[in-house]
């Protein structure tokens, strides 16, 4: 059974659907006095805006022609319209339309009906302009996720890209597309994910990065969780955000670069130091991917042992004092210092002062356990290597 017609519409729906275009086209003026933003897009994009119009205004008569049944009224005016208009069109820029539009029919409702329909034709459109609102809202959100989800996929396949080094154009597109063409100060963080799915700890992750101010991407690679992060000055406070959000184990941060293309140095000294971290029992969470130098050395990674003897082996061994003969004889004594001013001989006040030397010379301490265990390690790769060789003068 159809519901019956408003009271005195009888005759009248015709004539009422009849009018769509004409109140669709004032709508489409009062807009462009209205809102600055309507005017400034595309000829295409405006014209697609007054099909939306025109499409909701007529489904609104329709409807109320009908007999206003208690159901949802609003259909989806916005169902015609091309997928990238929401991306050109924001929420709110819809919100805009919708109120508008309604203006412009509740302005009307005096030509459109006789007096005794217009209070049922005022909440009519009452009623459609809250189901109308509901629409737009629905068509966002589903965009929002669709994009979300296309946006994650893009992500991923950044992340793998950098962790196999290929940093080339299809690298460049789509970080583009991911708003990273111009982000600069970039670092790695690697961790182990936590227990469940990967879908909410990359989010948490993000989420953090996010509201500390910086760039983002991030995936899963195995059990493991890599976030690039970008515009980071300062990886490892960075990184101390991010690491309750992580699994057990290491949290290891990857040497600052300049940029995404440089990410890969970055990205591998990370995931080498994880697998080397368990060497150092006390490692800090989150630890600094050159802080386990050593252990990624004894791993037999090339770059770390090329580090340790560029950084700690030969500046020691090219110094005018001979600071590396007197830290590797305090080593080979057992840190002692009388034993090794004795072997040396020398007053015990002129090795510390020479061991205060290497500490200024290649920032590590030998009275530190650590710092001791790391020139140990520097020491023995370099004579291994044939670093020890002095340049011919």
């Amino acid at each position: 059974m159809h519901p019956s017609p408003p009271p005195g519409s009888t005759g009248r729906p015709e004539p009422l659907q009849r009018r769509a275009g004409e109140l669709a086209t004032r709508v489409t003026r009062r807009m462009a006095e209205e809102h600055d933003w309507f005017t400034a897009l595309s000829p295409d994009d405006r014209s697609w805006v007054g099909l939306i119009a025109q499409g909701g205004i007529t489904n609104l008569l329709t409807w109320y022609a009908a007999g206003a049944p208690e159901r949802s009224v609003s259909g989806d005016p916005f169902a015609a319209a091309p997928r990238a208009l929401a991306q050109t069109i924001s929420l709110r820029q819809a919100l805009d339309l919708t109120r508008t539009a309604v203006a412009t029919v509740e302005d009307a409702v005096d030509d459109l009906v006789g007096a005794e329909e217009r209070p049922r034709l005022r909440e009519a459109v009452l009623r459609y302009s809250r189901d109308v609102a509901f629409a737009a809202a629905t068509v966002y959100a589903r965009a929002a996720e669709q994009r979300g989800g296309w946006d994650a996929r893009l992500e991923s396949l950044v992340v793998h890209a950098i962790v196999r080094g290929e940093a080339d154009d299809t690298l460049a597109s789509r970080a583009a597309e991911l708003g990273w063409e111009d982000v600069t100060g970039v670092a790695v963080v690697v961790g182990s994910l936590p227990e469940g799915g990967s879908g909410p700890a990359l989010d948490g992750v993000r989420s953090a990065a996010q509201r500390a101010g910086r760039h983002v991407l991030t995936a899963a690679l195995g059990r493991r969780l890599v976030c690039v992060l970008g515009g980071t000055d300062d990886p490892l406070s960075d990184a101390n955000v991010l690491a309750p959000l992580l699994g057990r184990g290491p949290v290891v941060v990857g040497p600052r670069v300049p940029h995404l293309f440089a990410a890969g140095r970055s990205v591998r000294a990370a995931l080498s130091a994880c697998d080397a971290a368990p060497g150092w029992r006390e490692a800090p969470r989150p630890v600094g991917a050159d802080d386990l130098l050593p252990e990624r050395a004894l791993l037999g990674e090339q770059p770390a042992r090329r580090m340790l003897s560029d950084r700690v082996y030969r500046p020691l061994r090219d110094h005018p004092s001979p600071l590396l003969e007197t830290v590797q004889a305090y080593l080979d004594h057992g840190r002692a210092l009388e034993a090794t001013a004795r072997s040396l001989f020398l007053h015990p006040n002129t090795v510390r002062y020479r061991l205060r030397r290497v500490a200024d010379v290649v920032a590590l301490d030998p009275h530190d356990p650590r710092d001791a265990w790391v020139l140990q390690v520097a020491l023995a790769l370099g004579r291994m290597t044939g670093r020890d060789r002095r340049p011919a003068h």
